[in-house]
């Protein structure tokens, strides 16, 4: 009756093994170690830089402990793991020394930082500990405020460009435009004209919308964006200024930085381990602007290539990465502020390339630039901090407007990296930081301790307890309540979760609610036996009405976990993500696990008088017996 068949044992072997396995990571501790990371877009950390450090390491006898190439997301980093932190910092001053000979144009940061300790075997089948959030790492919080209504005029800026072209080409002549707010204010000498450039305008911009202003003696036109477009145009400023701070956030070396929108106008950026908050505002606040430019083919641009001479009037010389030069001509084709979009695809051949989009203005002047110059290359030059680099050389192999294709760059992963770089070259509108906290180590160090305090003290009480009331029973309830936890931690660490005090307070909660099915099953059985069923029939039938009643508990719950996800934002949805993986385990190890330890002790008997689960109160008896 109470035996469970092998699989199901096998089930439990295994989920204690991915809890053990899992769990273990997190208390290797920290080593200090050396981050190193590109900061131009032309550049990638690589198995050939990975070799490159380690014989610079070599060569000045630097012994470090473990180096690893990470390749996961957008910008691969290496990481150096050494034995203390003396040697950390002359690592540190060392390789970049070696890896930055022109300190003013850095190619890559050199940033100390911590990385887990743990084992490489342990690191192959992807067992890492928790990240550590803002409060238990310390760091800085930022709160920026984002100016969309500068978005939606920088926008207007660039259609009043088009329309200047666009009412030139029809042939009607306006006495000025001018802005006023979020609107473009167009005079005209009569009404007629004002009359006939209306519809030339909507016509043009399916986003404008238009209407007659002014007076009969200085009629006006005022164009302004449709509701839907106002909307897109913040949204979309809003997404890249985000996109924009990931990137630049990268030359800080931070681990887990979190980078979300906060309401309608707000972003919120924290990093966890950088106390420099300067040098944060420094690289949050930058300006880059991206431009594409002709390369200069003629003999004497050529011969400026090597640098030997000086390049030729109306051209500048910039370089690829590190290495290959390039002369352009200073003539600017198209800039970021004409850029509407950019894609990664793939060309009629199925090689990597990146779709463009320009606004109207600059697709003619493209149109118009690349008839004349066919079969010549053409840069594009991201300009950063005063500095151009050039981003990829591609060569026009037909006319084309707004809407064409760089090919030439290389793989997949390239081709992503340039489109993002294309349509977050720059901020889409400016941010002022509101509000700025900074988090010290030890206080971090402070709240992970009261956290894990405060979670064993209650562990402890509640274990102790359960034991004392309900014997052997309250034992297989305390074990499956350390279980439960271990398979909690091992989650989050699979998952990579960065936890935060709030989290904390979630796994203290979820300890409370664990031990509250075990309460349930243990007074079901209990029932059954002042009932008078046998031993063995009152605990599978404990287990059996128990369960019904700890679904019903828990999915509420869950519910309400569930939509504080969805709904809350930082440290509620810490709270919320903790919860709801903390319910799930504790169901599994509530049921399934005790009841499978108690099959163990109990199911093997045949002749099974009592079981030790404390006082079974008889109400229809004088006194009471201890079964």
């Amino acid at each position: 009756m109470n035996r469970y068949p092998l699989w199901k044992y096998l089930i439990i072997a295994a989920a204690l093994a991915f809890g053990v396995l899992y769990t273990i990571p997190n208390f290797f501790g920290d080593a200090p170690a050396v981050q190193i990371a590109s900061v131009k877009a032309t550049v990638h950390a690589d198995t050939t830089l990975l070799s490159t450090v380690q014989q610079i390491l070599a060569q000045d006898k630097v012994a470090q402990q473990g180096i690893t190439l990470d390749i996961v997301g957008e910008n691969p980093t290496i990481r150096v793991r050494f034995a203390d932190t003396d040697i950390q910092n002359r690592a540190r001053e060392l390789l970049d020394k070696a890896l930055n000979p022109d300190p003013s144009d850095p190619t890559y940061v050199v940033a100390p930082n911590l990385i887990p300790r743990t084992p490489g075997w342990l690191q192959r089948i992807h067992a890492l500990p928790m990240y550590l959030g803002l409060d238990l790492r310390g760091g800085v919080h930022f709160l920026m405020q984002v100016d969309l209504n500068a978005a939606v005029a920088h926008r207007m800026e660039g259609v009043r460009n088009d329309l200047r072209t666009t009412l030139r080409n029809k042939d009607i002549r306006n006495a000025g435009m001018r802005m006023t707010g979020a609107s473009l204010e167009i005079a005209f000498r009569d009404a007629a004209a004002r009359d006939k450039a209306i519809p030339v305008i909507e016509d043009a911009n399916r986003d404008l919308v238009a209407r007659a202003g002014g007076s009969a003696l200085e009629p006006t036109a005022i164009v302004s964006l449709t509701p839907a477009a106002r909307t897109q145009v913040r949204d979309n400023a809003l997404k890249q200024n985000i996109t924009t701070l990931k990137n630049r956030i990268n030359e800080l070396g931070v681990s887990e930085p979190i980078i979300q929108q906060q309401g309608a106008d707000r972003i919120v950026v924290e990093l966890p381990g950088v106390q420099d908050t300067a040098r944060a505002k420094s690289i949050i606040g930058r300006t880059a602007t991206l431009e594409a430019h002709l390369v200069d083919v003629s003999p004497e641009g050529i011969a400026a290539v090597n640098g030997s001479v000086p390049p030729p009037f109306g051209s500048e010389r910039f370089t690829v990465g590190n290495d290959a030069p390039v002369v352009v001509k200073k003539d600017v084709i198209f800039s970021g502020e004409q850029l509407e979009g950019a894609q990664a695809t793939f060309d009629d051949q199925q090689r990597p390339a990146v779709a463009v989009t320009l606004n109207d203005a600059a697709g003619q002047l493209m149109r118009e630039i690349t008839r004349a110059n066919l079969h010549k290359p053409m840069a594009v030059i991201l300009f950063e901090k005063g500095r151009g680099e050039v981003l990829t050389v591609a060569t026009i192999q037909s006319e084309f407007g707004s809407r064409f294709q760089i090919t030439g760059v290389g793989t997949p992963e390239m081709a992503n990296d340039l489109a993002l770089l294309l349509r977050a070259g720059s901020l889409a509108a400016p941010m002022d930081i509101i509000e700025e906290r900074l988090i010290g180590p030890s206080l971090g160090a402070a709240n992970i301790a009261s956290g894990l305090h405060s979670t064993e003290v209650g562990f402890a009480i509640v274990s102790l307890f359960m034991i004392a009331y309900y014997m052997v029973f309250g034992l297989v309830s305390a074990t499956s309540l350390a279980i439960n936890l271990m398979l909690l931690i091992a989650l989050l660490s699979l998952l990579q979760a960065t936890l935060t005090l709030p989290g904390i307070a979630a796994i203290a909660f979820t300890l409370g609610m664990a031990i509250d099915s075990n309460v349930l099953i243990n007074e079901r059985v209990r029932e059954e036996l002042r009932k008078g069923a046998a031993p063995q029939h009152a605990i599978a039938q404990g287990y059996d009405r128990a369960f019904a009643t700890i679904i019903d508990s828990n999915v509420t719950t869950l519910i309400a976990g569930v939509f504080l996800f969805m709904l809350g934002s930082g440290p509620v949805r810490g709270f919320a993500v903790v919860h709801v993986l903390g319910i799930l385990t504790s169901i599994f190890s509530a049921v399934f696990i005790s009841r499978g330890v108690i099959n163990l002790i109990y199911g093997s008997r045949r002749r099974l008088q009592s079981i030790a689960i404390g006082q079974v109160w008889r109400p229809d008896a004088a006194t009471t017996t201890k079964k």
